[in-house]
């Protein structure tokens, strides 16, 4: 391979200063770098000739050249006193992650179940290295992809959340992701969730961004979800238009267990999306959906495959974007049907509206079947906004920007109307509303922002 610029700048941090990572890094993630960097070294960073980066330049995203947080150098800032990230009416326990760290010095008040870890992956690694290592990158496959080789060779921290065998925790967990810096940064941010058989969860993330500089962010989320056991992925992204960040999420269920994975891009500079979720036993449920409203010259790509390896399971997907100005927007999903996965209930649907002629959207949905006895569907469609609707408003007084505000909240409210969680969607509608009249350029409430 002909190692470009975008990789050997990455190639070259970690011949120079492998060490120095590792010695701020626990063995568990220690055990797998140097595989990663040799998969990285080989693999590089993807271009558009990689199916499901087709349509994102991955490798002008990386070519810039970004300061890392080597040395864990402590970020000067107490985020429960500056920053509010407040759903009103929902009580949650509430973590920060600043940049890649997790924040522990000031932890929640509300006390978890016995026997739930919410923590530091650095730190819960020391303390049971045997029993993490059955889960740390046994599904984020450094070998299927250059970033996520490339995140677990740089991370050096994240976060565990645990839930053992029949607990429910009844309060959300919200964790919020602040990405500050004085100099351009990227950071490396891993997430290992783990529901044991019986237990169930709900977790909200955020990203958020405190300064004005230029961020790269790449993420690998790694869910484990026992049998009868329930999760709720809400991931949250506000930041600013020199933001760019990539996720990697992957979930594995068990036999009759739950999951609600729902992902909101409200406000960005790049981003790339990517989920994998394979239905490992029978009676296996999920719930994919997502919601993309962009502007200007923003960039969302999501990418999703939901592998279906059991009988008898349901897997409903819904993705809706709202494009503006020169936005450019992209959604592939495939749902795999593996062979002996009779009685597959599956339903795949992406709808996108482009309120200019400059706004693009690509979008690719997919199904792969090797089972006869199934139930599945998929469709989009792109579209504009309907002429007539706004001619009749206007003509019973509705001003033409009202009303294309109106049409476009009403479009995307099938998304936020799935959120179980009742004042996480009355905030969803509240926040979707106000990023459709041009106001979300600061967080309510930060004094982190102001």
């Amino acid at each position: 391979m002909r190692v470009m610029k975008s990789e050997q700048q990455y190639i070259e941090l970690y011949e120079q200063h492998a060490q120095l990572i590792k010695s701020h890094a626990p063995a568990l993630m220690n055990a797998v770098r140097d595989k990663a960097y040799a998969d990285f070294c080989a693999q590089g960073l993807p271009s558009r000739k990689v199916e499901q980066y087709r349509y994102s330049d991955i490798k002008q995203w990386f070519a810039p050249n970004y300061g890392l947080n080597l040395n864990r150098l402590e970020i000067p800032a107490n985020p429960y006193d500056a920053f509010k990230c407040d759903v009103p009416n929902l009580s949650t326990s509430l973590y920060f992650v600043v940049n890649d760290s997790f924040y522990n010095r000031q932890l929640p008040q509300a006390k978890l179940p016995e026997g739930v870890i919410v923590d530091s992956l650095a730190k819960v690694a020391a303390e049971h290295p045997e029993w993490l290592a059955t889960y740390y990158g046994k599904m984020a496959k450094t070998a299927n992809d250059g970033i996520v080789a490339l995140n677990t060779m740089l991370a050096q921290d994240g976060l565990v959340v645990y839930v053992p065998k029949g607990v429910c925790v009844e309060r959300t967990v919200q964790v919020i992701n602040i990405m500050r810096s004085d100099v351009d940064l990227m950071v490396n941010r891993r997430v290992l969730v783990i529901v044991e058989q019986g237990a169930a969860i709900k977790l909200l993330f955020c990203d958020h961004t405190a300064d004005h500089c230029r961020f790269l962010a790449t993420q690998v989320i790694e869910a484990f979800v026992g049998e009868n056991a329930s999760l709720e992925l809400y991931c949250l992204e506000e930041t600013h238009t020199q933001h760019t960040r990539t996720s990697h999420v992957f979930i594995e269920q068990q036999a009759n267990s739950r999951v609600n994975h729902t992902v909101v891009t409200l406000h960005n500079g790049a981003t790339c999306n990517h989920l994998e979720l394979s239905l490992l036993g029978e009676g296996a449920e999920c719930s994919c959906n997502g919601c993309v409203i962009a502007d200007q010259n923003q960039h969302v790509d999501n990418h999703t495959l939901i592998e279906h390896k059991a009988p008898h399971c349901t897997s409903n997907e819904l993705y809706k974007y709202v494009l503006d100005g020169a936005a450019v927007g992209a959604f592939a999903g495939k749902v795999l049907v593996r062979q002996g996965a009779q009685h597959t209930v599956s339903q795949e649907t992406n709808r996108n509206l482009c309120a200019t002629k400059q706004a693009r959207m690509f979008t690719q949905p997919m199904l792969e079947i090797y089972a006869d006895d199934v139930k599945c569907a998929h469709g989009c469609t792109v579209g504009q906004l309907n002429d007539a609707a706004l001619f009749y408003m206007q003509q019973r007084g509705i001003s033409q920007k009202e009303a294309k505000l109106l049409l476009e909240f009403a479009f995307v409210n099938e998304v936020v109307d799935t959120i179980t969680l009742e004042p996480l969607r009355d905030r969803l509608h509240y926040l979707v509303e106000k990023r459709f009249r041009g106001e979300l350029s600061k967080c309510e409430g930060c004094k982190l922002c102001k």
